[in-house]
């Protein structure tokens, strides 16, 4: 049996870890980041991956801080999967070489928190995994395994289940003959890297005077987190309103469910006529 720890918090890693648990690849520890306040009252409350393991019954940890942290003894490896925390030196160093991450891009393109909505937004036609080892910097280590991912005009959500079904299968794969030693690690190209940043709720903001395809690329890139909204003026009021749901039809932005400010879902020719 492979003795692992895995580092994760948000939904991508929740999909790494239900594919790794079909494929009979289950972590003996989950770390992952403590609980956070929440919405407009502040409420505390758990990330993705605590969820997760408490319906799934797996030993869990959140520490506040890493940097004095012990792993337990006779592991095979650690994996990291979206922990949103860079990994500190003396973490590594207790089993360097050993830390194994799924980065939901091609590296060295998109490094960083957001690769997903960053290659949506650009309209890019592919994006990939990568898993690679981890180092002292950003998705800067050697890259074991990559897999190529289509966008093809995919959603935030379905490309990232996609991307971590995919990263687990291939972890999966490649894991055996990286164990035993088979499978050597290439360093990236650090001179065609590309970062990405933490997505804010200003990057959701659309033009609808913008070109369509760029506009479309954006909703679907930001839709659910942290919304694609624009502003209009509805009956003397500057408004903000949510698009929930688009499409791009013979090179035209087609908006169908949208969410007024103050209001509930409906559609968008209601609204119109509002």
């Amino acid at each position: 049996m492979i003795n692992f720890v895995f580092f994760g918090t948000d939904l991508f890693a929740v999909k790494v870890l239900s594919e790794l648990k079909k494929l009979g690849l289950i972590p003996g520890l989950i770390i992952t980041t403590p609980d956070t306040p929440q919405g407009r009252h502040l409420i505390l409350t758990p990330p993705p991956v605590k969820i997760w393991v408490q319906q799934n019954k797996i030993n869990f940890d959140q520490p506040e801080k890493l940097k004095n942290y012990q792993l337990p003894a006779d592991l095979d490896f650690v994996l990291v999967a979206s922990y949103g925390k860079i990994l500190p030196a003396n973490l590594l160093a207790q089993w360097p070489g050993k830390f194994l991450n799924i980065h939901p891009s091609l590296l060295p393109h998109y490094r960083g928190p957001a690769p997903l909505q960053a290659a949506i937004a650009n309209n890019e036609t592919d994006i990939g995994v990568t898993i690679m080892v981890v180092d002292e910097a950003m998705d800067h280590g050697p890259i074991v395994a990559t897999r190529t991912v289509t966008i093809n005009q995919k959603w935030f959500e379905e490309l990232r289940d996609e991307t971590a079904q995919i990263g687990a299968k291939l972890l999966v794969k490649i894991l055996p003959d990286w164990l035993a030693g088979k499978l050597k690690s290439e360093a990236q190209n650090h001179g065609q890297a590309t970062y990405t940043k933490k997505i804010n709720k200003s990057d959701g903001e659309i033009n609808l005077t913008d070109e369509p395809v760029k506009t479309f690329a954006k909703i679907r890139a930001y839709t659910p987190t942290p919304g694609a909204y624009f502003f209009t003026n509805k009956n003397g009021k500057r408004i903000r309103v949510i698009i929930k749901k688009a499409r791009l039809e013979d090179g035209q932005l087609l908006i169908e469910r949208v969410v007024p400010e103050g209001k509930k879902e409906t559609d968008y020719a209601s609204f119109l006529n509002s």
